[in-house]
């Protein structure tokens, strides 16, 4: 129906005309005007045959007469076509692309009601027969792609385990044991539970684990469930809803367990997982399922579970403070991770890893430049991974001295690298007199042994009290 006088005024378009009586005028002039600018126009019925085609469409497909393709369905004339989907569900798409031979076109399909608003058909308009011609907006989607691309390839990275079993350092019988059933354990996917003291290494062979399991290639999640507070936890775990408390962020968070799907998921110290929490994390061992905090939705999942602790789970399952059935869940494989004392073969090999390790922090630093490190037998008794790295790394740095050992006594004195040097008598017994010909050296030395147990201070150390020889005093004898 074409516009009268009756809808107009001076400014074009009368204000205020009814949406019927705007739609009744409206729908055939866009129709005109999108069948006369795009490239072609096809209509199906329910039954997707084509009941109408323009001249320029059926030319652009090659079908002389237009009238002979009316009838039959529209996938004989266009294969790629999706107006059978709109033609039958309702649910149009605003822009597509549809392939025809070697070219795209850009397409729009609507579906066709009648007065009653029931589905009657559909229509279809190429609106560009060259996609080229979107080559602006098709890059600027396609750099969005890859930046949201790079994106997830840093986060995946953020959740990759940084260590290999390779990385747990021991030549010891019982590290080489250790080793042997966490090959094992890796290709089990069931819950393991990690024993020992702390600073033992259970996180770094909990990533070793992961790197040669089957799920190596998906996420690693770690967390440590005394660093954070009992209120804090269950969020943390299972995540939360939009508004699921006061002070919560009004879009979902995603927990531990969701981002670990696939993957790993290592919890830490898991003896100091509050009463209350247990429970649901024995439902979500068992049933592979989460439900977040305020959230009615139970989402599943995919996810290996290895726990750790340093207390004993069967002392606190005896006095009530731990769920026995969660015990159980947890414990279906067990590996037990031996202190340093347990394996003191290991030492000396650990000593050269972290020096090493220290040593590559710095532009001009070797091994052969730090200073005295006494490996005393109380260290090593009490000590683990931890307290060996704090010990290189908290000694007082120098020039570029080595330790060499006195041979009247069993203590370490500082020389230069290349011009010999005196012994120092901060460091030497009284016994050994200082020549009067040799200069008092300039720098201090690098470490000073424990004073005598004697009052008077008198006579060489005892050899209780002297210290053993360092893993740099090992290195230099051997240079």
């Amino acid at each position: 129906m074409a516009i009268t006088r009756s809808d107009l005024d001076e400014n074009g378009l009368l204000i205020g005309v009814s949406p019927e009586r705007f739609r009744e005028v409206a729908m055939p002039l866009l129709f005109d005007q999108l069948n006369a600018r795009c490239e072609g126009t096809i209509a199906v019925n329910r039954q997707t045959q084509i009941v109408w085609i323009n001249d320029k469409y059926a030319a652009r497909l090659g079908v002389a007469d237009p009238r002979g393709v009316l009838g039959r369905p529209v996938e004989e004339i266009l294969p790629a076509s999706r107006l059978r989907q709109v033609a039958q569900g309702g649910q149009p798409p605003l822009l597509d692309l549809m392939a025809f031979g070697d070219e795209h076109f850009v397409v729009t399909r609507m579906p066709l009601r009648d007065d009653r608003g029931i589905l009657v058909g559909a229509i279809g308009f190429v609106l560009l027969d060259q996609a080229r011609q979107l080559e602006p907006l098709i890059a600027k989607y396609s750099q969005l792609q890859n930046r949201l691309a790079a994106a997830q390839r840093e986060l995946a990275r953020a959740r990759q385990a940084r260590y290999s079993l390779a990385g747990f350092i021991g030549i010891s019988v019982a590290a080489s044991e250790l080793k042997r059933q966490a090959r094992r354990a890796a290709q089990l996917d069931a819950t393991l539970l990690l024993r020992g003291e702390t600073g033992t290494g259970k996180e770094l062979l909990a990533q070793g684990i992961h790197n040669l399991s089957p799920r190596a290639r998906g996420p690693f999640v770690a967390l440590n469930v005394a660093a954070i507070p009992d209120s804090l936890v269950e969020a943390e775990l299972f995540g939360t809803s939009p508004g699921a408390y006061t002070g919560a962020e009004r879009k979902a968070r995603i927990g531990k367990f969701e981002l670990a799907d696939g993957g790993t998921l290592f919890l830490d110290e898991i003896g100091d997982l509050a009463p209350p929490l247990q429970a649901k994390l024995l439902r979500v061992l068992q049933e592979q399922e989460v439900e977040p905090l305020g959230s009615n939705r139970v989402r599943r999942i995919d996810v290996r579970v290895i726990a750790a602790t340093h207390v004993d789970l069967e002392a606190r399952v005896a006095a009530g403070a731990f769920r026995g059935d969660l015990y159980y869940r947890l414990n279906v494989l067990s590996l037990c991770l031996p202190p340093l004392r347990e394996r003191r073969e290991d030492i000396r090999p650990l000593a050269e890893h972290l020096l090493d390790e220290i040593a590559s922090r710095g532009s001009n630093w070797t091994r052969r430049h730090w200073n005295c490190w006494p490996s005393s037998p109380g260290r090593a008794t009490s000590g683990n991974w931890a307290t060996c790295w704090s010990a290189p790394s908290c000694r007082p740095t120098a020039p570029p001295w080595t330790a060499r050992r006195c041979s009247p006594c069993s203590t370490a004195v500082c020389r230069p690298a290349r011009k010999p040097r005196p012994p120092s008598p901060a460091i030497c017994p009284p016994s050994l007199p200082w020549p009067a010909a040799w200069p008092m050296p300039s720098a201090p030395p690098c470490w000073r042994p424990s004073p005598p147990a004697t009052a008077t201070g008198g006579g060489p150390p005892s050899a209780s009290a002297s210290p053993a020889l360092g893993a740099v005093d090992v290195l230099s004898q051997r240079r």
